[in-house]
């Protein structure tokens, strides 16, 4: 196979890095130009609310500690393997939101973040990535899980009967899983990932547990103070309850990032349409949430994206620290 001249190799990961930023920026144009229900007097009458000083900068907050706890929570796991820089792993998660944008549930990202290390990492960095999403998706399901039960205790939107089936299936599942976890599928087998999983330092992984559920109430509170933000008055539980259980079934949905906003606002319109809000503000609570938490973080991505270079391609075989 003949290897490509250096300059060659350079120019097309130059058009790689623009294709990705460019299209990153197509996909948050052609989604906010082209959105009839978005009227954007609705956010200014909403910052002059009483208050709204306060909403607003519990919402920034909220938008902040979103990523600040990931990056955190990305360093930590990567320095039981390789040190790792808060500044380098900033620049990991945000390249990594960046190159997922495009890709069924952020599948992007494992690549994206393994491209930072030698090839010979790779595959201990994609399975440090699969237990830095894996630990938020369980808490989704178990708090989204809880969610639904305290909504559908208040609204009755699924039978009793029904809601039970659901339950016993899932256990059936996780049953099953467990019970086949010694199966071995080409040399791999779910009790070999639960042995590597408990290779890792207890305390990195009470770390983990502890970032992921404070990233999650961080993105659950977020959307809490929005609602608050646009007069939606209705008890704390209920709200709390409505958008975990919102959030676990636009998570577990197939989804693209960049159409995140429309899987979520759809659910949310079925949740909060029963407790009587009104759909343009679930509408454009789930825009607003997606453009703090999605495009502003693929935004800034888009620089690191730009100024990428591999690992792989330098002599040391560890990352460079800053």
């Amino acid at each position: 196979m003949v290897a490509l001249p250096r300059k060659a190799k350079h120019f097309l990961v130059f058009i790689a890095k623009l294709l990705v930023v460019g299209g990153a920026f197509y996909f948050i144009y052609n989604r906010i130009a082209n959105d009839e229900n978005l009227d954007w007097q609705h956010l200014s009458h909403a910052t002059q609310q009483k208050h709204a000083g306060w909403l607003i900068f519990g919402i920034l907050l909220f938008t902040f500690l979103n990523r600040f706890l990931e990056i955190f929570k990305w360093q930590n796991l990567v320095n039981s393997f390789v040190p790792l820089s808060f500044a380098r792993a900033a620049d990991q998660v945000f390249a990594a939101v960046t190159a997922g944008v495009f890709t069924p549930n952020g599948v992007g990202e494992y690549a994206a973040k393994a491209l930072y290390y030698k090839k010979d990492q790779a595959k201990q960095i994609v399975f440090l990535n699969l237990i830095c999403n894996g630990i938020q998706m369980v808490i989704a399901i178990v708090l989204g899980l809880a969610g639904l039960i305290v909504f559908n205790a208040l609204y009755n939107v699924v039978p009793t009967t029904l809601l039970l089936i659901i339950l016993a299936i899932l256990a059936a599942i996780i049953i099953t899983v467990f019970a086949s976890r010694k199966i071995t599928i080409k040399g791999y087998s779910l009790h070999l990932l639960f042995t590597k999983i408990n290779e890792l330092p207890k305390a990195t992984h009470r770390k983990n547990m502890l970032l992921a559920t404070g990233r999650y109430l961080s993105i659950i509170h977020q959307h809490y103070l929005i609602f608050l933000a646009f007069g939606v008055h209705l008890p704390y539980p209920v709200m709390i309850s409505a958008i975990a259980g919102v959030y676990f079934l636009g998570s577990a949905l197939p989804n693209f990032q960049f159409l995140d906003f429309a899987v979520r606002g759809s659910v949310a319109v079925f949740f909060f349409g029963k407790m009587g809000v009104t759909e343009w503000i679930v509408i454009f609570a789930a825009t607003l949430q997606w453009l703090l938490n999605i495009v502003i973080p693929v935004t800034i991505g888009s620089y690191y994206v730009l100024r990428f270079k591999s690992v792989r391609a330098e002599t040391t075989a560890a990352p460079h620290q800053e």
